[in-house]
């Protein structure tokens, strides 16, 4: 079999009996929707939504050390991430570029004080992000360990969610915060139960053994069969995180942008004990970004129809200002929506005159903070 041969999840199979339109995506075969994206993200919005994330790369950091290697390996302060609790965080190079985002779960303690994290990378960053991790943990008593092949992960987002989980399981939902994560069964299924997710709404990510995911699917889409729970795709995840103004490596984030560029330098924590790989380049960024930033990363919402796409020119006052990371028809506002980086200048909610050149047409747009879609709690 070639290697260039798409990857499948345990749950494929069941997407190609529920008629999905499967894509290629970082060199697994994912399913894009299985109907129409629009009702899947109304779905997610208003009710519940049904992802299989098994593609995402799950790496396991154990042993006495584990809390100050991922404290000198990423930016953020993981050692002060509580047992069950999770961290958003970010593996940067020496020069500052961001090379993938990452959330960070603290999972166990061992009496003898070894500790147990699972870091969880972007499926097409993961082996980056592995290759790092082994290349940073030289000297430090740990062992980072590829476990993609370990997990299988489903997620359940949107407003029902809650519900639906409660009717499969007696873990305590109710006292598990957001960015936390504790062990329990979920419909017989032994799981980690984490309450994130990337797509604005309250939801939960359940990470188990690829030969219980069927079964898990299974229970979940019975479970929600009352309340509109629905499968869904790649394609409506990516519309809900952009509403939710969340970045997308490879559009919003890359090596040639540090987080400070992104606007995300508060995941930077240059007060945490110890040397971090990119500490310098970053003290630098910090400093640059506070006194003049090249450019910021807002929101635009389209006064027309055409849908903006990413590398598209932002312009005002005839000349480029800036460039679209990702773009597409928002279906909560109805209008075509963006993230863009652009001059600061440019970058004040409510600045006008700023356009999108659509194939040679500037379209006008208007510049708003993020995100575009915030739930009510």
């Amino acid at each position: 079999m070639s290697s260039t041969a798409p990857r499948h999840t345990a749950l494929d199979a069941l997407h190609r009996s529920l008629g999905a339109t499967m894509t290629d995506f970082a060199g697994w075969d994912m399913p894009l929707r299985y109907g129409s994206e629009r009702d899947e993200h109304h779905a997610v919005r208003t009710r519940a939504g049904l992802f299989d994330l098994s593609h995402m790369g799950e790496i396991t950091v154990t042993g006495p050390q584990a809390a100050s290697f991922l404290n000198h390996a990423l930016v953020g302060n993981i050692a002060s991430v509580g047992v069950g609790r999770a961290r958003y965080t970010m593996v940067c190079r020496a020069d500052g570029g961001i090379l993938d985002d990452l959330i960070v779960y603290r999972l166990a303690e061992t009496e003898a004080g070894s500790a147990h994290y699972m870091v969880v990378a972007n499926a097409s960053n993961a082996q980056v992000v592995l290759d790092a991790l082994t290349e940073r943990a030289a000297g430090f008593d740990v062992e980072v360990r590829d476990d993609r092949d370990a997990y299988a992960l489903i997620a359940v987002q949107g407003p029902e969610s809650p519900g639906v989980l409660k009717s499969l399981t007696d873990a305590d939902l109710d006292g598990l915060k957001y960015y936390a994560g504790l062990p329990g069964t979920v419909a017989g299924v032994p799981a980690l139960i984490a309450r994130t997710g990337y797509t604005g709404e309250d939801g939960f990510e359940l990470f188990v053994r690829p030969e219980h995911a069927v079964e898990l699917w299974q229970a979940l889409t019975k479970a929600g069969e009352g309340v509109g729970l629905v499968p869904c795709g790649l394609s409506c995840r990516d519309t809900l995180r952009l509403e939710a103004g969340m970045p997308l490596y490879g559009h919003e984030l890359s090596t040639s942008l540090t987080p400070f560029d992104a606007g995300l330098g508060r995941v930077v924590k240059f007060e945490k004990e110890g040397d971090f790989v990119g500490r310098e380049a970053l003290q630098e960024a910090a400093t640059r970004s506070e006194q003049n930033p090249p450019r910021v990363l807002v929101g635009l919402v389209a006064e027309g129809r055409r849908v903006p796409r990413a590398g598209y020119p932002v312009v005002a006052d005839g000349r480029v200002i800036g460039e679209i990371t990702s773009g597409a028809p928002s279906p909560t506002l109805g209008r075509p929506i963006a993230m863009a980086y652009v001059d600061k200048a440019h970058a004040t909610p409510g600045t006008s005159g700023v356009g999108v050149d659509i194939r040679g047409s500037h379209e006008p747009y208007e510049v708003v903070a993020l995100p575009f879609y915030k739930r009510q709690k």
